[in-house]
């Protein structure tokens, strides 16, 4: 059985951008995608607000088909280019301060 693949939100600024005016030319609330993409509002609220920065893949694309963008314009794979977290000395590369 393979993982899910998780994804880090990039920007929450762009998330909120796009959901002013979303594929279909109209806007979205943080309820409506929410209840689209099948997850709490709080959710949504978490990630515009960089609570939380990391989803399972069939949230994170559930958001961008929603919203109307590709799912590399929002998020970026969890691996060894994208860290889980912000902390720069938690990767292969960290030295003990």
């Amino acid at each position: 059985m393979d993982p899910v693949q998780k994804y880090r939100l990039i920007n929450p600024a762009l998330m909120r951008t796009l959901m002013q005016r979303t594929g279909t030319g109209s806007s979205i609330s943080n309820r409506e995608l929410a209840a689209a993409a099948g997850v709490s509002h709080g959710t949504i609220d978490n990630l515009l607000n960089g609570v939380h920065k990391i989803q399972k893949e069939p949230v994170a694309y559930a958001i961008c088909q929603t919203i109307g963008v590709d799912l590399l314009i929002l998020w970026a794979p969890i691996g060894r280019a994208v860290p889980a977290t912000d902390d720069v000395r938690s990767g292969p590369m960290a030295v003990a301060l």
